[in-house]
């Protein structure tokens, strides 16, 4: 009885395309990057660590859109990248900061740690929970529910990224290390919605000018990585207030048109990536 389901099976797997296996492989990257992190943590080559979570960024963030060029979604592929995202995003920057400030805590630095990757992991289920929800209305696009793992995991890290540059040390104490990770933790779980810039589309005589803005930032990153990201990061928590306002506002001019009102549940699938779900995103 079993057989003819195992050929099936075999069937299946001899007919899949190499093009749809090519996201997920890029998931898996991204997942091997970021738990490496660990290890380099572990071995205190912080700025290494640091890098290879920037690495599984830049994974995350391609996997999605290369699976939509490519058309290879699929349920699999969005269940292996929200375990990805809690991985690489979630776990190992709570970790490196466990190991490089929050040791000296004792337990409470360990509670702390906790609180992180529970706070991620309740954004990634409430993210995949919505996936199937009613479609919101197209502008609630663009915008998170909350702040993004990857951005999270981003400010989480502010503190030692701005301690390569002053090691000054009262950023590396406990206090300061643990009061900003319950703040992001609390920001990943929050309803406030900040930007997403998935659906940005750039008129066409600001493409040269917007490349070029691009390209210099990518300088910038490569010859001064540390300051540029914690440059990046102040001007994404800056722009929080910005997104809440732009969101309030089409919320109410849409309920005054009698459209109906946005979904509050959360991302849906209109903030999927061709991978399943774009977590960087989540």
């Amino acid at each position: 009885m079993r057989r003819p389901q195992l050929a099936g099976s075999r069937r299946r797997l001899r007919s899949l395309h190499i093009n749809r296996m090519i996201p997920n492989v890029l998931t898996l990257l991204a997942l091997a990057a970021g738990l490496s992190s660990l290890r380099f943590a572990l071995d205190e080559r912080w700025q290494v660590a640091l890098l290879a979570l920037l690495a599984a960024s830049v994974l995350d963030a391609l996997d999605g859109r290369i699976a939509r060029l490519l058309k290879g979604s699929s349920r699999f592929g969005a269940e292996l990248d929200s375990l990805s995202d809690f991985l690489c995003f979630g776990v190992a920057p709570a970790l490196i900061l466990y190991l490089w400030a929050l040791a000296e805590a004792g337990r409470v630095g360990w509670a702390l740690v906790l609180v992180f990757c529970m706070a991620s992991a309740l954004r990634l289920a409430r993210f995949n929970a919505d996936v199937d929800a009613p479609d919101p209305p197209p502008w609630h696009g663009n915008f998170f529910v909350g702040v993004p793992s990857p951005a999270g995991a981003g400010l989480v890290l502010l503190p030692m990224m701005l301690w390569f540059q002053v090691e000054a040390a009262w950023l590396h104490h406990p206090l300061l290390v643990g009061a900003v990770m319950v703040a992001v933790a609390a920001m990943l779980v929050s309803r406030i919605r900040t930007y997403s810039f998935k659906k940005v589309r750039v008129p066409p005589q600001l493409i040269l000018p917007t490349m070029l803005a691009i390209g210099l930032y990518l300088a910038f990153l490569v010859s001064a990585p540390w300051a540029t990201l914690c440059l990046t990061g102040v001007v994404y928590i800056g722009s929080i207030p910005f997104s809440a306002q732009a969101y309030e506002a089409l919320r109410r001019t849409h309920a005054r048109t009698g459209a109906g009102k946005p979904e509050e549940s959360g991302e849906t699938a209109a903030n999927q990536s061709g991978n399943g779900v774009d977590s960087s995103k989540l």
